[in-house]
C-alpha cells in the first residue's frame, strides 16, 4: 500500500510539472512613470521589443532596467526576464510608452494607445533564452484570451526606420509556434 500511495504521488507531481510549462510567473514591478492611465483602451496589437541594462552593471537586472527606463520616461507593460520570469511594469489597461513614433499595417497610429508592450532582456550579441520563448507564448496567449488581437508585431515592424528589435530573434519560428500554441 505504502508503495501505491509513493507511486500515486509521484505520477500527480509528474503530472503537474507538465503544466507547469504553460504557467506565468508574474511578477508585480508597477512602475510611476512612462505610462498615462487610459480606462477606455481598445488593444488590439502586442509589439515585442528587446532591452537591457548598458549603464553599469548586470544588463539583465531588472531593476537596474526599470531604471534605465526611468531615465527615458518609457516603459512597458511586461519584461521577461532571462529565465522566463514575467515581470508585470504597468497595467494592461493603460497606456505604457514603448512604441514611440510607430504605426500599426493598417495606419493605425498612437500605438502606444491600442498595444502591449512586451520586451525581453537580451542584447545586441545575445538570442533570448528557450525559457523567455515560452514565457513570450504564454503571455501572449493569455493577452489573446482578454483581447481581440489583431497584430502580433516586433517593434521594428511599426518602426522600421528607426528600431530593429527584438534583436537575433528567429521571429518566423516564434510566429510559427504561436499559431500552433494557439489552436
Amino acid at each position: 500500500m505504502k508503495h501505491l500511495l509513493i507511486l500515486f504521488i509521484f505520477l500527480i507531481t509528474s503530472s503537474l510539472s507538465a503544466f507547469a510549462g504553460d504557467s506565468l510567473n508574474i511578477i508585480n514591478k508597477k512602475v510611476s512613470f512612462g505610462f498615462a492611465p487610459n480606462s477606455n483602451r481598445n488593444v488590439s496589437a502586442v509589439i515585442v521589443h528587446s532591452t537591457f541594462n548598458n549603464s553599469g552593471g548586470d544588463k539583465y537586472d531588472i531593476d537596474l532596467v526599470i531604471k534605465q527606463f526611468s531615465t527615458y520616461g518609457v516603459s512597458a507593460h511586461y519584461v521577461i526576464g532571462r529565465d522566463g520570469t514575467v515581470y508585470q511594469l504597468v497595467d494592461e489597461k493603460d497606456n505604457s510608452y514603448h512604441a514611440g513614433k510607430s504605426s500599426l499595417p493598417d495606419g493605425t497610429t498612437n500605438v502606444n494607445s491600442c498595444s502591449i508592450g512586451i520586451e525581453l532582456m537580451t542584447s545586441y550579441t545575445e538570442s533570448p533564452t528557450e525559457e523567455q520563448n515560452k514565457a513570450l507564448l504564454n503571455l501572449i496567449n493569455s493577452i489573446k484570451k482578454r483581447y481581440s488581437i489583431k497584430y502580433v508585431l516586433r517593434h521594428s515592424d511599426i518602426a522600421p526606420v528607426r528600431k530593429t528589435d527584438p534583436w537575433n530573434f528567429d521571429w518566423e519560428a516564434f510566429k510559427k509556434r504561436l499559431e500552433e500554441k494557439g489552436k
